[in-house]
């Protein structure tokens, strides 16, 4: 492991998800889990979100068109949270939505909407 990339992931990680989200996601790690809870804070959010190419904004918004794509709506709630975090605003979430309908159907902007309102009700951010 690389140490330097994984305190990078973990520091951005934090940042995106909430240091109680990750915390509690570490600590729930055992034997059978952590290698890849390790791995994926060194290499998705230690290589991929510490490059700072593309801004944290830039790339959530890039996130929930992938994975609202690809209609993991848990992870999508997820991101969709960490996107709020990083300044994603209401009516951006609206377009990606509709991007997403565009692209990837109907049925699916729909899941994304009603994970959404949820999501920014309990933020009372509708």
């Amino acid at each position: 492991m690389d140490n330097d990339l994984f305190e990078r992931g973990l520091t951005r990680r934090k940042a995106t998800l909430g240091a109680d989200y990750v915390e509690k996601n570490l600590a729930a790690a055992d034997d059978f889990t952590r290698p890849f809870q390790e791995a994926m804070t060194e290499w998705c959010w230690g290589f991929g979100w510490g490059d700072e190419t593309i801004d944290p904004k830039t790339r959530s918004m890039m996130n929930l068109s992938m994975i609202g794509a690809l209609g993991k709506m848990q992870e999508w709630e997820i991101h969709l949270r960490g996107a709020i975090n990083n300044g994603v605003s209401v009516e951006e979430i609206r377009a990606i939505i509709h991007v997403i309908g565009i692209y990837c159907g109907v049925p699916q902007s729909l899941e994304c909407f009603r994970v959404a309102r949820t999501v920014l009700e309990e933020k009372k951010l509708l």
